[in-house]
C-alpha cells in the first residue's frame, strides 16, 4: 500500500508527501533525515494519509494535494479527523 499524507509542522505549515511506511517517514521527517523543509520546522506530526494501491496513484495524489490552497488543505484535515470547521 501506497500513502499521500500531510504533516503539520511546528511553524504550523503543511507538508505533503508519499511513501509506503507513513510511521517511518514521520521519524525520517522528525530525526531530520526527511525533507529540507519538514528538517527546518520540526517537529512535525501527520494529520491527514490516504491510502492507494499503487506508487503512481500516490504521487498524483500528493501532486494534488501540494497544489490545494492552504483553506483547502485544512478543510481536508478537518474532515479526516471528524472535526467540523466553522
Amino acid at each position: 500500500m501506497y500513502y499521500a499524507y500531510l504533516l503539520r509542522c511546528a511553524d504550523g505549515t503543511l507538508y505533503g508527501g508519499y511513501t509506503v511506511d507513513l510511521e517511518h517517514r514521520l521519524k525520517q521527517h522528525n530525526s531530520g533525515k526527511g525533507s529540507k523543509y519538514v528538517r527546518a520546522r520540526r517537529p512535525a506530526s501527520l494529520v491527514y494519509a490516504e491510502g492507494f494501491a499503487t506508487k503512481e496513484e500516490a504521487m498524483r495524489r500528493e501532486y494534488a494535494l501540494k497544489h490545494l490552497t492552504r483553506e483547502e488543505k485544512l478543510a481536508l484535515v478537518a474532515a479526516y479527523r471528524g472535526e467540523a470547521r466553522g
